[in-house]
């Protein structure tokens, strides 16, 4: 009997490897006062990063009159946004610029052993997303959330050497000797 009930507890974890274990990042909490009455009423807002180590990465932005209603409301946003994302092996395939409003974003491929060269919320995302080894540079605007959405638009936009044969109707040279 005993036995038995063992088994069914070991079932448990099996059940939890099926879901990718996504990790979250905060990279920003504004608190927002408005004037009232009787004195302050505070607001807050979180921007929030989440990924899988694995090549899925997304972002939320939650309000709150609290600080962990704003962060609560905006990991589920996250979790909800992920994307994925081409990597070779660890670092991205190609150089590339994303943009979203006045934030700018330039991504470009590094060597092994370099490690994420990157800032704030670019920082953020290049990790939870996978990357190891990465040069960023942030041009426009530094506005926490369109450097995110800028660098999410970067990652979105990158393409392995296979989708781009693929989408040509080409063979790899592998390919080709089979």
């Amino acid at each position: 009997m005993s036995e038995s009930t063992q088994t069914s507890h070991g079932d448990s974890p099996g059940f939890r490897d099926e879901k990718p274990e996504v990790a979250e990042k905060l990279v920003f909490i504004n608190r927002c006062a408005k004037v009232v009455k009787g004195g302050r009423r505070f607001s807050f807002s979180a921007l929030v990063v989440s990924g899988d180590h694995n090549g899925n990465v997304g972002y939320g932005f939650g309000k709150a009159n609290e600080v962990a209603e704003a962060i609560r409301k905006a990991s589920e946003s996250a979790k909800k946004s992920l994307r994925p994302v081409a990597l070779r092996e660890h670092t991205i395939p190609h150089q590339v610029l994303g943009e979203y409003g006045g934030g700018r974003v330039l991504l470009k491929p590094a060597s092994p052993g370099t490690g994420i060269i990157a800032g704030g919320g670019v920082r953020a995302v290049c990790e939870l997303a996978g990357v190891k080894d990465v040069l960023a540079k942030s041009l426009g605007s530094n506005n926490h959330g369109n450097v995110v959405k800028a660098t999410i638009d970067a990652l979105a936009q990158l393409r392995t050497k296979e989708q781009i044969y693929k989408l040509r109707g080409k063979k790899l040279a592998s390919q080709k000797a089979i």
